[in-house]
């Protein structure tokens, strides 16, 4: 009965993946709909769609703030004791002038995900009163696209590589933000896996707080000049509302404006960037006014020296291989998608492509591990003339290459290889995904 309770209506999507309109058909709680053609999720549904999120995001914004407040790390050697919090690494290297550096970190590990956790709440309480508050598609549409830069899982791997690496220089002792950190990384995504955003976006709707008016009924078959919000999932027609989409008041395009010649021109800066990151170095230490900066390689080959082959190749894997797997990724899909008119094998691998792209887009934050690791290691590490570890100038360009391939990532549009391969040509209505809805690994009770 809870399950027929919850039973969405069938509705017309485009999918980002491919670009296929079809009907998802209507679903019960905890069922997954995939694009048969591609196999991107099209919706996941939940026996509570907002209420679980609703009480873990509270629960984050308690360890979010322990995690800020309370120390980090303790470390001492030769009698000198330092005690750091999070805010250490930002300020030293703000001191060091590394500026920019210091406001990347401090913007993906406290701003987004505050602006997050916050305009998350905000929606999801909202939703609640009997008077709505102002501005929830707006906040919601904030709150979702931020979360790509929100990086607290990646900077528990930092502080781990940081602990580590550490292990055999000074005596350091975890503080409470450290389990803070641990606890708040698994709440975060069993929030993420505990919501249903479009259950979010129809709430809204039927609260009246759109854009623009919504039409009585939703259309459940593709007509001419039919788009897919990237906002919210809506399909529409711009041309009877400003540009716009009705729902969420999001720019509505066929595709992503200029997506390939944006793609290739921050491919191109990532590509130039990464020979100075790894040519420049990224870490000195100095112990007893004896040492020598180190590159990213030089990091590697020190930790291989010291026997720790698994921190080896986790530095190695994140910070060489994935920026080079994403420039490497990104360049083979523009190559494809500019040749895809003329090339015989021009339907090949477009599903495998479209995957590709899936785990390109999801990768490339882990690189910022070794920024996290710095910044921390710097901050940690200032006993004068015993021993000093310094972030270097090779960071600064290691970051901009993180950075730049994200917002490849971000640029690129998968629907633009399937068009060169002449899928989409005539963007008529397609069979419903209805052969492709399961049961959902989902986490709503019964």
């Amino acid at each position: 009965m809870v399950a027929a309770a919850l039973v969405t209506g069938p509705q017309l999507r485009e999918c980002p993946g491919c670009g296929l309109f079809q009907t998802v058909p209507a679903m019960a709680a905890n069922m997954r709909s995939d694009c048969p053609r591609c196999g991107t999720v099209l919706r996941a549904t939940r026996a509570d769609p907002t209420g679980h999120c609703l009480a873990l995001t509270v629960a984050s914004l308690v360890l979010f703030a322990v995690l800020w407040l309370a120390m980090l790390m303790k470390v001492s050697t030769a009698g000198i004791v330092r005690e750091t919090n999070l805010m250490s690494g930002p300020e030293e290297l703000v001191e060091r002038g590394l500026w920019p550096l210091a406001i990347a970190v401090f913007f993906t590990t406290a701003a987004a995900p505050l602006l997050k956790f916050a305009g998350t709440l905000y929606v999801l309480v909202g939703l609640r009163l009997p008077a709505m508050p102002p501005n929830l598609r707006g906040i919601f549409l904030m709150s979702r696209r931020i979360g790509t830069w929100a990086m607290l899982e990646v900077l528990l791997l930092g502080a781990f590589v940081a602990y580590v690496k550490l292990g055999d220089l000074v005596t350091i002792e975890l503080g409470p933000a450290v389990y803070a950190l641990g606890l708040l990384t698994i709440v975060v995504v069993w929030a993420e896996l505990a919501l249903d955003p479009q259950a979010v976006w129809e709430e809204i709707e039927r609260r009246g707080q759109t854009h623009a008016p919504m039409p009585e009924q939703a259309p459940l078959d593709w007509c001419p000049g039919a788009v897919g919000c990237e906002g919210c999932g809506l399909v529409s027609v711009p041309a009877g509302h400003d540009g716009r989409c009705p729902r969420c008041g999001s720019r509505l395009h066929e595709r992503k404006p200029d997506s390939l010649n944006r793609t290739l021109a921050l491919v191109v800066a990532g590509a130039v960037l990464y020979i100075p990151a790894n040519l420049y170095p990224v870490l000195t230490v100095m112990q007893l006014g004896a040492g020598q900066p180190s590159t990213i390689l030089g990091g590697v080959e020190e930790l291989l020296a010291s026997k720790m082959y698994p921190l080896a190749a986790l530095v190695f894997f994140a910070s060489i291989l994935v920026p080079l797997f994403k420039l490497l990724g990104l360049g083979s899909m523009l190559f494809a998608t500019a040749l895809a008119g003329s090339a015989e094998n021009a339907n090949v691998l477009l599903r495998q492509r479209t995957q590709l792209y899936v785990v390109v887009a999801w990768i490339g934050r882990w690189s910022m591990v070794d920024i996290f690791m710095e910044s921390l290691l710097g901050a940690l590490v200032k006993f004068g003339g015993v021993i000093t570890i310094e972030p270097g100038a090779g960071a600064l360009a290691f970051c901009a290459v993180v950075f730049i391939t994200i917002f490849a990532a971000e640029s690129f549009d998968p629907r633009l290889m399937w068009d060169a391969a002449g899928r989409n040509a005539h963007r008529r209505s397609l069979p419903p995904a209805g052969d492709r809805v399961r049961p959902a690994l989902g986490l709503g009770s019964g």
